[in-house]
């Protein structure tokens, strides 16, 4: 095998965790993976990689070699592209993790636009509401739905996420509308556990900030189910208008408690900073933000 081999061997074992990873990710022997790293160390006359039989480390030598080898793959990939193909086709596999909800809602349709536009590349979307291993999983990037607290990633602003506070028509008919938070604790509540926090919080008009504690009837993982369940009257539910702006727009709910809001998060493509993007990351990312904005078409009436 040649240098560039060798060092898309030992990018894959950086990013990947571990030897054993990184070959299972390059569909290939755990020892061939193992030759090139050293091959590549013995041709450097250096070690890159303090190696244990359970832990691996990068040496101070290995951390820059890492971070220059990125840039220069990513230069000859962009290379190789724009020679080969004059129009800039974009090629390869795009490997991206979504949140289940938003993925399947607004990002498969937004994917099926831009895969049309550009039908030689390869997608792999991992679908899940869990934070995954950007570096270890082998992803070009994920969307992020909150507060970002890695410091090891950077981060693009595709669109914000605004909050309904809501319940079907006829839950409130038999149950009454709530006209002050404090009210809430006469209601049935559905809550979504990865929140972490079963405290709901809003703002009045005067940014005064008003908290309430949920004895949930319903918590679930999922904001499509909940959604369902708040349709099927069976209590109010504070819901990202991304997941129930149809239900909202039909009247199945009906927003309440409107003197009063939820700060709003944002949705983030996030990679690492390590990383130089790849054209075809690039291309996908400002398609998004392009097509969502600051006032996605889910918040539009």
């Amino acid at each position: 095998m040649g240098q560039l081999e060798d060092i898309q061997a030992f990018i894959r074992v950086v990013e990947a965790g571990g030897i054993g990873n990184a070959a299972e990710q390059m569909g290939i022997a755990k020892s061939a993976v193992s030759r090139r790293l050293s091959e590549l160390e013995a041709r450097l006359g250096i070690t890159l990689i303090n190696r244990t039989t359970r832990t691996q480390k990068l040496t101070e030598s290995g951390e820059q070699y890492y971070n220059r080898s990125l840039q220069i793959l990513n230069e000859i990939t962009e290379l190789n592209n724009v020679i080969s193909d004059p129009e800039c086709t974009l090629h390869g596999t795009l490997r991206v993790s979504a949140p289940l909800s938003f993925g399947l809602i607004h990002l498969a349709p937004a994917l099926d636009s831009f895969i049309k536009e550009h039908p030689q590349l390869t997608l792999d979307i991992d679908f899940n509401d869990n934070q995954i291993d950007l570096i270890g999983g082998g992803f070009d990037l994920a969307f992020r739905i909150g507060e970002l607290d890695d410091s090891s990633l950077k981060a693009k602003l595709i669109c914000p996420i605004r909050f309904a506070i809501c319940a079907s028509p006829k839950y409130l008919s038999e149950h009454g509308t709530p006209k002050h938070p404090d009210d809430l604790k006469n209601h049935q509540c559905l809550r979504y556990s990865l929140y972490g926090s079963n405290t709901w919080t809003f703002f009045d008009k005067d940014n005064r900030k008003q908290s309430f504690t949920t004895n949930a009837r319903i918590v679930a993982n999922n904001g499509d189910f909940l959604s369902e369940m708040a349709v099927a009257n069976h209590g109010i539910l504070i819901t990202p208008t991304f997941i129930s702006w149809e239900a909202l727009s039909l009247g199945e709910l009906v927003p309440i408690l409107e003197d009063y809001n939820m700060p709003a998060l944002n949705a983030y493509a996030v990679f690492p900073q390590s990383r130089q993007l790849s054209r075809r990351t690039r291309l996908l990312i400002d398609f998004l933000v392009e097509r969502f904005g600051n006032n996605p078409y889910w918040d539009q009436k």
